[in-house]
């Protein structure tokens, strides 16, 4: 049976259909015992099955290409040329450094030049990347240069704003704090009024 798991397997992942390999148990039995309990307790007997297939799922970005969902795409707009944005957009992902929980909102937007997507698309996009082990800067990056390269339009701005369970659960334990990031592109790297334009838009 190959690694990767497809998005069609999700429902058989979620409910325990999909086989967990002994050395990946073993790997989290180890963990176990390492952080001081023990794998052989009744309530842990089942974990590490659960805990594999909880990150199969976290991870399922591994197993799709973000771009995909961006294929499909509409001349028809009525002559609109104006920004296309989606905002608040919920995602969570895993840091890559801790693997801990990064957990926040994201504003994709872009000026179509003669092509639009349905609006879903631009979430699939986030979450095809954020199913990965990431650092947020990646995060914000790679999914403004997938819209770029797939859409070709004027401009493209991404903002990211998210809360990183490697900083608020664990070493300096301060809550509370959100992480913003962003990328600009074409029109909205170079004009100044636009920027400020799909900003105040987004809500910044």
């Amino acid at each position: 049976m190959s690694d990767v798991v497809g998005a069609d397997d999700a429902d058989d992942l979620a409910r325990g259909k999909i086989p967990v390999p002994a050395d990946v148990q073993e790997a989290i039995r180890t963990l176990i015992r390492w952080s001081g309990d023990d794998p052989a307790r009744e309530g842990l007997l089942d974990t590490p099955k659960r805990v594999a297939r909880a990150w199969k799922e976290y991870c399922m970005g591994y197993s799709e290409d973000p771009a995909a969902h961006l294929e499909r795409q509409f001349e028809e707009v009525g002559g609109y040329d104006e920004i296309v944005l989606l905002k608040d957009i919920p995602f969570q992902s895993h840091c890559e450094h801790h693997m801990a929980p990064i957990i926040g909102k994201a504003a994709i937007a872009y000026l179509p030049r003669d092509k639009v997507v349905g609006i879903s698309k631009l979430a699939r996009v986030l979450h095809g990347f954020a199913r990965r082990l990431q650092i947020q800067e990646r995060l914000t990056a790679e999914v403004a240069q997938c819209i770029w390269d797939n859409l070709r339009p004027h401009g493209v701005a991404v903002v990211i704003e998210a809360s990183h369970a490697c900083m608020t659960a664990r070493g300096v334990r301060t809550s509370g704090v959100g992480m913003v990031t962003s990328r600009m592109m074409g029109t909205f790297l170079e004009d100044t009024r636009s920027r400020k334009e799909v900003l105040s838009l987004m809500g910044y």
